[in-house]
């Protein structure tokens, strides 16, 4: 019998209540334990922080593959959802580079700059490149950094383009790149979950109501080898790269 949809706004709810103690608990550790704690001990609470938000809205994460141990390593992905980053900091945590406004968002701007994320103007020339600089001295400190090459979310059914600029952050500091595919299953159905997706129109809040709402959700995260250029410039990495993450988020 399918389900109502009242049945699925009294999940929604519940969970958005979950949700937002959550976020509130994260915001006091940022502010009254972060000042004491060491980068290591930050990182650690960072992942056990999204690790505790992924059941509360409803998803099982599960790993597939070896994260990094440690870095330096540049990692990529494809990015399909406001879920990609909690996913991806519950299974190791890593630094990610976002667009520069996420800075300025309440609540998720704050927890984004706890967990050492880099920012970007990605319509700006010069900041890339002042990015890529910064990129790669983190790597140098043996920094695991993540970058979402197609530049924004896509619907899931096909990879958009990898962008190459900053895979020149890995060439610059001779750090290998390990991709890992990312996916959202129906457990139900085994075939992908809409309900996450954030592309196109998609209103952000409609997106999280949608993933409240939905009964399970099983977030898939297949890593693949790290591998270094050898030889390649960054424009023939990138499409090697994408080819690679397509063939993990459908394995």
């Amino acid at each position: 019998m399918a389900e109502s949809g009242w049945a699925r706004r009294g999940r929604a709810g519940a969970r958005l209540l979950r949700l937002a103690g959550h976020l509130l608990h994260g915001l006091w550790v940022i502010f009254t334990r972060f000042p004491r704690l060491s980068v290591e001990q930050r990182n650690a609470h960072v992942q056990a922080w999204a690790r505790g938000l992924l059941p509360r809205v409803g998803v099982e994460l599960q790993v597939h593959g070896t994260p990094p141990v440690g870095g330096p390593v540049l990692l990529v992905a494809n990015h399909l959802s406001w879920l990609d980053i909690p996913v991806l900091h519950a299974a190791r945590h890593c630094r990610f580079i976002s667009k520069a406004d996420v800075a300025s968002w309440p609540v998720l701007g704050t927890l984004a700059r706890a967990a050492g994320t880099l920012y970007i103007d990605r319509n700006s020339r010069r900041d890339t490149l002042r990015m890529v600089n910064v990129m790669a001295q983190a790597l140098a400190q043996r920094d695991v950094l993540a970058v979402f090459p197609e530049g924004t979310t896509g619907e899931g059914r096909e990879l958009l383009p990898f962008r190459a600029n900053l895979i020149e952050a890995a060439l610059q500091s001779g750090a290998p790149v390990q991709p890992l595919g990312l996916r959202f299953i129906d457990p139900a159905t085994g075939e992908d979950s809409e309900a996450p997706i954030y592309a196109g129109d998609t209103p952000l809040w409609t997106s999280v109501w949608r993933t409240l709402g939905a009964p399970a959700i099983i977030a898939r995260v297949g890593y693949g080898q790290a591998q270094t250029a050898d030889g390649r410039d960054r424009r023939t990495w990138a499409r090697d790269l994408q080819a690679e993450v397509d063939r993990l988020r459908r394995a």
